[in-house]
């Protein structure tokens, strides 16, 4: 199989991606949500923030009082969502469930399942094999 991802001139980097923050109401369910996931230890936790340290960058949890849970169907309106390869879909999904992740539906697809993790931000669960 020939690779037809065309080439990307390289360019002088701006900046690097050091963190990522997640908006919720309340900091600790999300912090520990978040290291149950991803494995990641947290390095902060009080009631209005937390970080947790990932192995290139981290991930920081605000508390706003007023956050609204993202709807489902979201109808356009999310910014983003976090795509995370896992071995066993299923098996993954469960797991976040257990920890406090609800299953939405309609799903959109059938090779990925979306989950919101106990904010509602919308998260994808992905094969591992498709990222290579």
């Amino acid at each position: 199989m020939t690779d037809t991802t065309p080439a990307v001139p390289a360019v002088p980097a701006i900046a690097r991606l050091a963190m990522l923050t997640l908006d919720a109401t309340e900091t600790e369910p999300m912090a520990h949500f978040w290291s149950a996931v991803l494995g990641w230890p947290i390095l902060a936790l009080t009631p209005d923030y937390a970080m947790l340290q990932g192995p290139s960058h981290a991930l920081g949890i605000g508390s706003i009082p007023d956050h609204q849970r993202p709807a489902w169907p979201d109808d356009g309106r999310k910014q983003f969502h976090l795509d995370l390869a896992v071995e066993d879909l299923e098996a993954a999904a469960s797991r976040c469930v257990e920890l406090g992740a609800e299953r939405v539906d309609p799903q959109p697809g059938e090779t990925w399942i979306v989950l919101r993790d106990p904010a509602g931000h919308a998260f994808c669960l992905t094969d591992a094999s498709a990222w290579g």
